[in-house]
């Protein structure tokens, strides 16, 4: 198999590609609050055997300027270089099972054609469903459960996973056209939003990662491999509880976020996320403290650690 399109060409795999998999999408380019599609694609990459099947022309979708390729320079000449990546992978999970995984940058240019694109290439390999995944900053204190709220045309999941629903406009993303086309196209296809800390929006926080990947598990039934981010988000939580407690001022701040929210437990079945309290400092004032504190504490520990390798 090897055909090209305008916007794309199927590459030649050593494996059969099966018809009627999952599709898993992920795009950087938008909001990665928490770096949690970063997170879930080297989670993939590092840890399932995987095939670039479906590679999109750059030139016709990518902005040189805004994101350009690493050139390696060895002593007098250009010696290589790294494109950019939009491609769909054949991966096989935990239990062997085939899926298909959407990653790269968010195109720049020519969406509509990008997005029937996609529906092509949906209707090729007969895919049985689109997940795709982004996160957000959002006012929720990193002492609860990582939030999710879900878009698309799956009711099931809406109803079951879903504890934010607003009613609003947002700057649109072309995962957001790639769902807007597939629901009117009938594909099944589901949006998990990640609620991420905003005053962690900035770090690499391993349980949103982890978070999608349950998702991703309880929506699909593949099975991912977390141990390494579990492991990460242990010693991310103590440090980042170490810290606070040295600050009790950060600490009072935290417990004020803490209770704009219900005493709701995690899992499906926690109520929705509510409004803050009047009372509770505002996004830019927790913001604004917790990000330079943490940030500092971070990039300290990040040195000291250096110097004792």
């Amino acid at each position: 198999m090897n055909i090209e399109s305008k916007l794309y060409r199927i590459l030649e795999v050593p494996a059969e590609v099966p018809l009627g998999m999952h599709l898993i999408a992920g795009l950087t380019g938008f909001t990665d609050a928490g770096s949690t599609i970063s997170q879930v694609a080297e989670n993939i990459f590092a840890n399932f055997n995987h095939e670039l099947l479906v590679q999109f022309d750059n030139d016709q979708l990518l902005d040189y300027r805004a994101r350009r390729p690493v050139m390696f320079f060895e002593k007098d000449h250009i010696a290589d270089y790294q494109p950019a990546i939009l491609g769909i992978y054949l991966v096989w999970d935990e239990a062997n099972v085939p899926f298909l995984f959407m990653h790269g940058y968010e195109p720049d240019f020519k969406w509509d054609a990008f997005t029937f694109a996609v529906l092509d290439l949906l209707d090729l390999f007969a895919v049985s469903d689109v997940t795709w995944v982004h996160s957000i900053p959002f006012p929720i204190p990193h002492t609860r459960a990582v939030g999710v709220t879900v878009s698309g045309n799956r009711r099931d999941l809406i109803d079951q996973i879903s504890e934010w629903k607003p009613q609003t406009q947002v700057p649109g993303n072309v995962l957001h056209l790639v769902e807007f086309r597939a629901s009117a196209a009938g594909i099944p296809i589901a949006g998990i939003v990640l609620l991420v800390p905003h005053y962690l929006s900035d770090s690499d926080y391993p349980q949103a990662a982890i978070e999608a990947f349950e998702q991703l598990t309880g929506i699909t039934g593949l099975v991912f491999k977390t141990d390494p981010l579990r492991f990460e988000a242990d010693r991310f939580s103590k440090k980042l509880s170490e810290q606070l407690e040295e600050n009790q001022e950060l600490s009072r701040i935290v417990g004020s976020l803490e209770q704009g929210y219900g005493n709701s437990k995690a899992g499906p079945g926690r109520s929705p996320v509510s409004k803050p309290v009047s009372k509770m400092p505002s996004a830019e004032e927790i913001a604004a403290e917790l990000e330079d504190y943490l940030s500092a504490r971070f990039k300290n520990g990040a040195e000291d650690s250096g110097e004792q390798a």
